[in-house]
């Protein structure tokens, strides 16, 4: 092979700072190399990195192969020791040019591999402009990183570090570069994005951020928020949620589960009580809102009843796009310590949690039917509506807003019909 190919796990952060490392790696003037940027969210997905990392040399036995992200960030030595890689940079050290000019020679013992900083020691994000993400019609800006709270199941605040925000000038004008490079819709992306701003002078909150980009870009069409914690929304947030017609109707949320004491036990800060009030708020003031959740089956302790809760709680809030994530302990975080279930029951439990998503799913596609919406086309034959319902798109532009009525759906996407206008 030539150039440099990157390969992508995990979040859309990781999808974006793909991006700036291919950047950074040219720049350095790197070559024959491959880019592979890791998650560590479950021990599935680590499988899945080092899986792809030997794949990735049997296919290409001369190229580089550079090892990064959250999964190389926490376990850095597992990474250093496989005879496949190359070199292992750490989350921070992915993002500049000079960890690719100074990588070591082929060869070279486990430790003389390793580029991996203490992360904990990074206290700034700096803004990194990438004008265009391969394969997407949609421009994503970070506007934040890393995290401050320490859910007992989660590894990620160490491999991404303590929260830090990019500063509230530097998303501006890079939404600006994006909405006149062309972009329709531009996704605001971070680890903990509902944290944005307690770092920044006069502490700016995630609300008071998208109100800015969409007052002074005119041009920008379509605004979304990647993923949010609810119990951090603040005021002006839910101004958008109400008056904003650019502000898109979607929103991710970061629930894990349904069950008062599973939720203490995993150290979040919201009740079940909380998250179905937020939703009704949010719903009662944008009645077309729809909402995607990750939640957690067979966390450990889980009961059948505390099971029960966190299906409720989906059916209760209506979850459209249900994320399922089948427990996975993580070494060293608090929840890996505690009594753990039989891995069966684990997975019977997502497995039935996933069919609660799939019968909500197909309730809100069998909703949209006979609806008026405006579709950003992509480039694989879809589109999305503006609260986030893929739709068969096929011979359509990608990058376009096109208006359409919906008229039926196949299980997974919608069908529809062009017309001249959308309400």
């Amino acid at each position: 092979m030539s150039g440099i190919e990157v390969i992508t796990f995990g979040c859309r952060l990781n999808t974006y700072e793909s991006e700036v490392m291919k950047a950074q790696a040219e720049k350095a003037g790197l070559n024959n190399a491959i880019l592979v940027n890791t998650c560590a969210v479950t021990g599935e997905a680590v499988r899945q990195a080092r899986q792809a990392i030997r794949r990735a040399r049997r296919d290409n036995p001369h190229a580089r192969i550079i090892v990064t992200g959250c999964a190389a960030q926490t376990e850095k030595q597992t990474f250093a020791e496989m005879a496949e890689v190359d070199a292992v940079l750490g989350n921070e050290e992915k993002l500049s040019s000079a960890s690719y000019r100074s990588l070591p020679d082929f060869g070279v013992s486990a430790e003389e591999k390793l580029r991996v900083n203490d992360i904990m020691s990074v206290k700034a994000t700096a803004p990194q402009m990438v004008r265009h993400i391969d394969g997407h019609v949609r421009a994503f800006i970070q506007v934040q990183n890393g995290c401050d709270h320490r859910c007992t199941f989660c590894i990620i605040p160490y491999g991404r570090g303590n929260s830090r925000s990019v500063p509230m000038g530097a998303v501006v004008d890079q939404a600006r570069k994006l909405a006149d490079s062309g972009y329709r819709e531009i996704v605001l992306t971070g680890v903990d994005a509902t944290s944005y701003g307690g770092d920044l002078p006069g502490a700016p909150t995630l609300g008071l951020l998208a109100k800015t980009l969409l007052k002074q870009i005119p041009d920008i069409r379509r605004l979304r928020l990647s993923s949010i914690d609810s119990i951090e929304a603040d005021a002006h947030l839910m101004d958008l949620i109400a008056e904003e017609s650019r502000f898109m109707p979607h929103l991710h949320l970061s629930l894990q589960h349904g069950d008062d004491m599973i939720l203490k036990r995993m150290k979040r800060r919201h009740s079940r009580a909380d998250a179905l009030r937020f939703i009704e708020d949010a719903r009662r003031l944008r009645p077309e809102m729809s909402f995607g959740a990750d939640m957690i089956a067979g966390f450990p302790t889980e009961t059948e009843e505390m099971f029960g809760n966190a299906v409720r709680l989906a059916e209760e809030a209506g979850i459209a796009h249900l994320h399922v994530f089948p427990y996975s302990p993580r070494p060293g975080t608090p929840a890996a310590r505690m009594p753990q279930l039989d891995r069966s029951l684990v997975k019977d439990r997502a497995a039935r949690l996933r069919a609660t998503g799939h019968k909500l799913h197909q309730s809100h596609l069998d909703g949209m039917i006979g609806t008026r919406q405006w579709l950003l086309v992509e480039n694989n034959g879809l589109a999305h509506t503006e609260n986030f319902t893929l739709v068969a798109a096929a011979g359509l532009c990608p990058g376009e807003l096109v208006p359409a009525t919906i008229t039926g759906h196949n299980g997974k996407h919608l069908d529809m019909q062009l017309t001249a206008a959308a309400a």
